[in-house]
């Protein structure tokens, strides 16, 4: 059968919920999509595809009725062509379900059955009126002996209000491009709880992947509930990983920085001061999950509802092969055979950070003596990560204290927590380029946020829109995902889904170090535009702000000159660094070279630089 495409309008219908442990009530938007394309396989039996994945489920509507069963097969992944793996492994997902007959113009819904695990006290449950729903973009119809022209499917897509206008890319970098394409959709296609969860095996909330889910959701739209809620489920919901529960702090700061809004910090802070566990710092200032402080009493204070949940670093995910028993394609996982000892680097590196944070949050609400106290612990904490925990033999990290191994961790997280002096960037850079992609796809995000803050773009670049192998983000989209994976490919961790919002660090570092869009100050009163766009030839982006968005065009030209068009909303203004320039010009008016920041007003602003290479 040719391609067909069903002449359905996509229609939206709103879901109130009340969101679990606020209230708030928020908005779920369900989409009606039709297929992009239905194959006839045998008579009766057809095979459809929706373009995309989502969670939901599907709709039917026949004009004529049919007093015999149906079998409706969903899925994410295809065996061969036209054919859904009825034994996708791992946590990807396929359904049957049977229908015993249709009757005329009356839609129906799939009733799907529940998983358990995603289902159960420790998930987000869905609300009764939108039911079970799983991820698929594939259908497979048999037994239909209705003609197919008078039957139309719907993929009934739910997801939390998105607007797909509020933000857009495009390069030069077609890979990248697709890339960035794709995370995108899993941001959208990921909101379907109203809280940013791990993926479908759990949907559950998770600190780690919670955090690159809101910078990815802020990149690409300005609605920031959905953050704020999973922010406030954290309070009393933490979960048990040592580096997950310093992801926190880093939550509340971006939301600040992009709203303006004070009430979070304010409602919170003496939350956010315990879930720095600064109470398991020594004298030295370092602090360890091994701590007798870490006792009963601190466990409940930080939100847990047992006292004797285990605290656990856990450096990058999936875990070691002796962790999980797994038979992994490396038996190490994701942590580049990392040693994880009790007083390690990145546990240090994530709570200089949140140090460095609080003395922000500190200030915006008036605390200056603990803004004062923070910022002295921060340096403590630095100097003695750069003097205990450095191998100055060979200039770079190591794994913690009392071991002489340096893995790729060590020293991603110092250089995107901006921990390394200036003296030693370029041997830690240096060190980090010789592991390559060795960490998962949370690791990336801060690989890639380190290497773009060290003048590393290029190399940045080129891991974001690598094709070689199957350690990238082009291996997802082969494989015939939409939604960025929760990991690589299914060997690096058997059980993983094809949904994970955490694999999304493309988008958001494209977005706010690639073309270098971020908040200067609160509330993007001021925005800083740091452009480090590397060999592309070109390159267009739009950035929601809550002033409005930040739309940019780019065009390298002969002679090295580049060309910036960036258009700033009312009430904004802009810093725009320009690195070294032989020739500067703003709106046609020459800018003296010496300058490194021009600003930008509201309006069009064109910036002509003419570099010296």
């Amino acid at each position: 059968m040719k391609k067909c495409i069903l002449l359905f309008s996509i229609l939206s219908v709103f879901t109130q919920v009340k969101a679990q442990n606020e209230t708030d009530k928020f908005e779920l938007k369900t989409t009606l999509i039709s297929p992009e394309k239905i194959t006839k396989i045998n008579e009766g039996h057809y095979f459809i595809d929706f373009g995309r994945d989502f969670f939901g489920t599907v709709g039917v509507t026949s004009k004529r009725e049919q007093n015999d069963s149906i079998i409706f097969r969903l899925g994410e992944k295809l065996e061969t062509t036209n054919k859904i793996d009825r034994n996708p492994g791992g946590t990807i997902r396929y359904q049957q379900v049977k229908v015993n007959s249709l009757s005329a113009n009356q839609s129906i819904s799939l009733q799907l059955t529940p998983d358990k695990r995603n289902t159960g006290s420790a998930a987000i449950v869905m609300p009764a009126e939108i039911g079970v729903i799983m991820p698929f973009r594939y259908l497979e119809v048999e037994n239909l002996k209705v003609p197919i022209d008078e039957v139309a499917f719907v993929q009934k897509a739910v997801h939390y209000q998105f607007n797909d206008d509020a933000s857009y890319f495009s390069s030069s970098n077609k890979i990248m491009d697709s890339i960035w394409d794709m995370c995108k959709h899993t941001i959208k296609a990921t909101s379907f709880t109203g809280f940013y969860v791990d993926g479908d095996r759990e949907r559950i909330p998770y600190e780690a992947d919670a955090y690159i889910n809101q910078l990815s959701h802020y990149s690409v739209d300005n609605d920031y509930g959905m953050a704020r809620r999973t922010n406030a489920y954290f309070m009393s919901n933490p979960t048990w990983p040592t580096e997950w529960l310093l992801h926190t702090v880093l939550m509340f700061h971006t939301d600040y920085m992009y709203t303006g809004d004070i009430g979070p910090l304010e409602e919170h802070y003496e939350n956010l001061k315990l879930k720095t566990l600064m109470d398991l710092e020594r004298a030295d200032g370092l602090i360890s999950s091994h701590s007798s402080n870490l006792d009963e009493e601190l466990i409940l204070k930080l939100g847990f509802k047992k006292a004797n949940v285990k605290i656990k670093d856990i450096i990058d995910w999936p875990g070691a092969q002796k962790d999980t028993g797994w038979k992994l394609a490396m038996p190490e996982g994701e942590r580049d055979g990392y040693d994880i000892v009790p007083v390690n680097t990145v546990v240090n590196a994530f709570y200089y950070y949140n140090l460095k944070l609080m003395v922000d949050i500190a200030n915006a609400i008036g605390k200056k003596e603990d803004a004062i106290f923070f910022k002295d612990k921060a340096e403590k904490v630095m100097e003695t990560i750069n003097s205990k925990l450095f191998n100055h033999e060979k200039g770079y990290y190591l794994d913690g204290e009392n071991t002489t191994h340096s893995s790729l961790h060590a020293n991603m997280f110092p250089l995107a927590f901006d921990l390394v002096p200036q003296e030693h960037v370029k041997t830690v850079t240096d060190f980090v380029k010789t592991r390559g992609m060795a960490c998962s796809v949370y690791g990336a995000q801060y690989l890639l946020e380190g290497l773009y803050k060290n003048n590393e773009e290029k190399y940045a670049a080129a891991m974001i829109s690598d094709t070689i192998g199957d350690r990238n983000w082009w291996n997802m989209i082969k494989i015939g995902s939409t939604m960025t994976m929760e990991a690589w490919d299914m060997k690096y961790k058997p059980n993983s889904d094809w949904n994970h919002a955490w694999g999304t660090a493309p988008l958001n570092v494209i977005t706010r170090y690639m073309w270098g869009i971020q908040p200067k100050t609160a509330g993007f009163k001021t925005a800083m535009i740091k452009p480090l766009l590397g060999d592309l030839e070109s390159s267009s982006i739009k950035v929601p702000t809550i002033l409005g968005p930040i739309t940019a065009d780019y065009v390298a030209a002969a002679n090295n000159k580049k060309q910036y068009t960036i258009s700033i909303p009312e009430h904004m203004t802009a810093d725009f660094e320009i690195g070294q320039a032989k020739k500067i010009y703003l709106n046609g008016k020459k800018v003296s070279k010496k300058k490194e920041i021009i600003q930008l007003q509201p309006g069009k602003n064109v910036i002509e630089i003419t570099s010296s290479k």
